[in-house]
Order: C-alpha cells, then structure tokens, then sequence
C-alpha cells in the first residue's frame, strides 16, 4: 500500500479539473507542482490564441507533461472560438459532404491551431451515430445517422487531429446517438441489445481505436444490455468487459464531466469519481461549475479513503495513473515532432486572425451547403437587403451560450441595409398571429426564416407553417439536423457555426452560390 503522500500523488494525478480565468490560478499551477496530471480548459478559459499559448506555457512551466485538455468539436460546440464561433463547419456537415480526406484536412487544421497554442488533448471526435432525430444534445454533433459513415469519419477526425500532435477522444463511449434524453439533466437510456450496439453504437469507436485515437470519453447512458444498474462511466462491465477486453483498447479512457446529472445526482461528485476509477476510468474531467480547488480536495481525499478502504484497488488507481503520465508524455514527444512543420505553416494559416473567412474550415462549410429550390420558385441569389428572422429553440447545454449563430449579421455585410431579428418560443407564445410579428419589417424585401432542429419543435413548425402561408417565397435556412423541407427554397447548412453562417449568406447573396442538389433526409 503507498504512503499518504503517494496516494494523495496518484489521487492528483487522474484529475483534469477546470478553473476560472484566463491566467492559470495559484491552486493550479501549486497543484500541478505536487502531481495534478491535467486540466480541462472551457470557453471561460479562451480569449484568444496568444491568451491561451501563454496560460498554457504557465502550466507546462510547473509539470512539463502536463495534459491540456479542451472540449473543441470544431462545430456547434466549440470553446477555443467561442467568443465569434467555429471557423469550421462541424461533424453533420462534414459528414454530408462525405469525403473523408477532407474531415481529416479539417481535423489537422485543427489540431494544428490547438497544438499552436499548447492544447495536447481534444475531447473529440464525437463518434456517436445520431440514429434518434430527437435526440436533444447531439444532432449537428455526430457525422450523421449511418454507422458506417460515422465510422469512417471518426475515423478521419482521429488521424488528422492526431497527426497533427494533438491527441484525439472519441465520444461518448458506448454511444449516445440513440436516446431523447440529455445525459447533463438525466441518465438516458440506450435500450438496444448486444448485436444492435455491435451494428450501430460500436462500429464508430471500433474504427476510431483501430485509427490510434489515444483517448476515449465514457458517457453517462445506462446500457443493460451490459449492465442492468449501472452508468457506462461506472460500469466495470462496459469500461473493463466491453471497452478493454472486447475491443482491445489500450489508451486512456476519461469520464465526461463528473458533475454531470447522469451519474451525480444519484452518486455524488465523489462517489461517481471513485466509482469511475473502479471501474476502468483512468482520469476524470471536472469541468462546469465545479472548478475550484475546494472541489479537488475533495475528490482528492475521496480516492485517497477508497484507497485505505479498500473500495479502490489500489493497482487499479497506479495502472491509472500511469496511464495517465503516458499520455502526457506521448503529446510532449507528438507536439516536439510536429512543432517545426506547425511553426513554418502558422503563417498561411493565418491562425491569428479572429474573424477570418478562408481556409479549409470555410471551404467545407461551403462545400456542405444544399439548396433545395421548389418547382415554380424563384431560388437563389435574391435582389436585394433582405428582412432576417432567427428562430432560437432552447439550446443544449453544450453548446455555449456565448457563442454566435445566425445568418443575419454576415449577410447583412453581404447585402448593407439587410436586417434581422431573433425569436423564441417565449417571444411569439401569447401573440394571437405570430405570423404577423415575424413579418414585421418584411413587406417588400426577401424574407429569410433562420431555424434549427425544427423537426423538434411543434411552436417552430406551426409558426413557420403560418408565415410560409403569407410568404411562400421566404427562404428557410435550416442550421440543425435537416429532417423537414420547408418554403420554395431551403438552404441546409448542417450546423450553426460562423462558417455555417457565412456559407448560407453568400448563397442567398449570390456569392459562390452552390448548385440546387437533392436534401437527403436520413442524416
């Protein structure tokens, strides 16, 4: 058995808890000195890329191997440019698109912005098959609805982020496509047997392991098809039986964040974290609001009496551990190859510029684009500044409230003098003609109607329903899953990023305006 001072050592090790500011705090950098094996960063974290090069060179200055962590899919959630959204389109539209060797393209340039400013681990791809269209926290977030497609591009995503020295995570581990459940508020459930997980929730983390992806995240989905009472994060069954010995996976598995309702609100923040190492977690991310060093005394001290009590191996705690530093010293070796090639690239990549519109991001955002022109319609560009209106349904927790969507702010640089609006359920629920308050401002210019996901939402669906009755030349731009076509002209652009955005805008502006292409359905 170690010592109190090796526990705690180990204890400290598998923690990647997050913190406030923009600078690294005092507890950290202390913390990192005694052991800390990595920390999470979130959009709170991220003011720009120099800011985080130089938070980052302040936590490698303490721990050399330290692991850098942040949640960045390069789409809808996105937390290095969450203060003007993703210059890149996301995992739906890259998956429409369907080439592969453009997805790994996106994933390099990426990992190669990341590493630039000292991030040694992404916690993506998202490997998840969205086969439930309602499903309320993943949509634009996976490659699509077809294991197979998901397969290859997590895949992709693994290789070009990896490449690029920066260590990918495929999420969220079995799979948390099928469910209209979100695992930050509940425990969903995955009600599917062995051989449809092997056929549809496996396949994508199959493929991503046998690309090398160093990480793999844990979801927070009950699956009793392995394990009738447990969470995935706290299953033995699922982490060790399935994960490790089933499909052979060797690299380091973390949990999603700790303090997520799916396994806190039963369990505890410290009791969820041991569990999780019981059962073949090795590294936990404490992200939210728990980000202070109160919080990491706390599940510290939890491992460390697991430990002396025997409800923690404490080998199973050491193989953890190790596994841990492992990671942190293949992104130091990874990062010190690929730094050279990243310096001589930075320049034409133009990484600095905050608001920069070229660049293999954009280009796949543009390339996702599908417009779908009814028969008799007018289509596209249109004449003039255009009236905008954004219809904003509740978003996912994921995705940062911080962070900008919408089409009216780039076309109105496009087209001066366009102008927009934005409305919620709330905005439009006690109005006896919502129609009429959407078409304020509309007589006599082109009418764009922004939405997203409105499969999923029936006050969306009525309004729209309404308003294309008066105005059946609106445009509808649909940045979520595209599941319903609506008005004589629809405009898919498979996510809600700011290259989402500016890809829509020129189309209807008419600039690189893409061929009108049949919208498929099932994505």
């Amino acid at each position: 058995m170690p010592n109190q001072g090796e526990l705690a050592e180990l204890a400290a090790t598998v923690l990647q808890p997050g913190f406030a500011g923009t600078a690294a705090p005092d507890w950290v950098r202390r913390w990192l000195g005694e052991g800390l094996g990595g920390v999470a960063l979130f959009a709170r974290n991220v003011e720009s890329p120099a800011q985080v090069a130089a938070l980052t060179a302040q936590l490698r200055a303490e721990h050399p191997d330290v692991i850098v962590a942040i949640d960045e899919e390069a789409g809808d959630v996105t937390r290095f440019e969450s203060r003007h959204g993703s210059s890149r389109p996301g995992n739906l539209a890259l998956g429409a698109i369907g080439d592969v060797d453009l997805t790994e393209a996106v994933a390099r340039d990426l990992g190669a912005e990341l590493a630039d400013a000292g991030i040694t681990l992404n916690y993506a791809p998202d490997a998840d098959v969205n086969s439930n269209p309602d499903n309320p926290v993943i949509g634009v977030r996976a490659f699509g609805a077809e294991p197979d497609l998901v397969a290859r591009h997590a895949a992709a995503f693994v290789r070009g982020l990896q490449d690029a020295g920066v260590a990918a995570c495929a999420k969220h581990f079995p799979g948390h496509g099928d469910t209209a459940d979100d695992s930050h508020h509940a425990l969903p459930l995955i009600a599917r047997d062995r051989a449809q997980l092997d056929a549809c929730e496996l396949r994508p983390f199959r493929a991503a392991i046998e690309a090398g992806t160093q990480v793999v995240m844990t979801g927070h989905l009950l699956v009793p098809a392995y394990d009738e009472h447990l969470p995935a994060t706290l299953s033995r069954a699922i982490l060790t039986g399935l994960l490790r010995e089933e499909l052979g996976f060797q690299g380091l598995v973390v949990t999603d964040g700790i303090e997520m309702q799916g396994v806190r609100r039963q369990y505890g923040l410290a009791g969820a974290t041991v569990r999780a190492l019981a059962a073949g977690a090795d590294a936990i991310c404490v992200g939210g609001d728990n980000a202070d060093e109160q919080t990491a005394i706390r599940l510290r001290d939890a491992i460390v009496a697991a430990v002396r009590s025997g409800d923690l191996p404490a080998e199973r705690l050491h193989e953890a551990a190790t596994r841990v530093r492992r990671l942190g010293a293949w992104t130091t070796r990874q990062q010190t190859r690929t730094g050279a090639r990243q310096v001589a690239d930075a320049a034409g990549r133009g990484r600095s510029e905050a608001v920069r519109t070229a660049g293999v991001g954009f280009d796949a955002a543009r390339r996702a684009l599908r417009v779908t022109v009814a028969d008799g319609a007018a289509g596209l560009p249109v004449a003039g500044p255009a009236h905008v209106v954004e219809f904003a349904p509740p978003r996912n927790i994921a995705i940062g409230a911080e962070t900008p969507w919408g089409v009216g702010a780039p076309l109105d640089d496009l087209l001066p003098g366009t102008t927009s609006v934005r409305l919620t359920a709330d905005d439009l629920a006690d109005l006896g003609d919502p129609a009429a308050a959407v078409l304020l401002g509309a007589t006599g210019r082109p009418l764009v109607l922004v939405t997203r996901d409105v499969h999923r939402h029936a006050w969306l669906s009525d309004v729209l329903g309404r308003v294309l009755a008066e105005r059946p030349d609106a445009i509808v731009v649909e940045m979520g899953v595209p599941v319903t076509v609506l008005g004589g002209v629809h405009v898919a652009t498979y996510g809600a990023t700011r290259a989402n955005g500016l890809a829509a805008a020129e189309a209807i502006a008419g600039v690189g305006v893409p061929a009108p292409a049949p919208l498929p359905l099932a994505v």
